[in-house]
């Protein structure tokens, strides 16, 4: 339960002010209809993310033991500084606009979180963690907690978010656990 908590909350507080929270209100205000970007979010994150997880479980299979956590928690600590960086959103371009609002969500949505820190995070996640489903499961309840607010509310919520804050807050919690990793691995020894 552990994973899912973690996964959840380090996602659902990353994405905050995130290019793919900017992607929702972009595509709230080109589609009328909400359910098709939300379901669009579900099935594009559930893809992405458990790809991502499988990878990280993999990856800390071939790590010695010894090294996973010191490569977990500079991880962390990567993904600390890099939400640090706010995102830019380049969906109005976008060829898949008129494939209707499930699919093209579907689809940037996807694509937008390709080397995004969102998924850089499910891998770490993965890899410190060894209950992928809940990873998985974890990381795309984060995602949704993050993105239907924008979607219901749109640009009022957006316009009162204080993104400044939300990404030190994540920030800080990508720091807290590195730190963590590291102390269960020196109280283990």
């Amino acid at each position: 339960m552990d994973a899912f908590l973690a996964s959840t909350v380090a996602v659902a507080i990353a994405e905050i002010g995130d290019k793919t929270q900017l992607l929702s209100l972009f595509l709230v205000a080109r589609y009328a209809r909400r359910l098709p970007i939300i379901l669009g979010i579900f099935v594009a994150t559930i893809l992405n993310h458990a790809l991502s997880a499988f990878l990280g479980a993999w990856i800390a299979q071939w790590i010695p033991k010894t090294w996973l956590p010191w490569i977990l928690a500079v991880s962390f600590v990567a993904i600390a500084l890099w939400l640090l960086i706010p995102d830019k959103d380049g969906s109005e371009d976008s060829a898949f606009l008129g494939m209707g609002a499930f699919m093209a969500t579907t689809i940037m949505f996807f694509l937008a979180e390709i080397g995004d820190k969102t998924q850089i995070a499910t891998v770490v996640l993965a890899a410190r963690y060894t209950e992928t489903f809940w990873v998985i499961l974890g990381t795309t309840v984060g995602m949704l907690l993050a993105n239907i607010p924008v979607i219901m509310a749109g640009k009022w919520l957006m316009d009162r978010l204080p993104l400044a804050t939300a990404r030190i807050g994540a920030s800080i919690l990508f720091l807290i656990l590195a730190i963590v990793t590291l102390w269960t691995a020196l109280m283990s020894v």
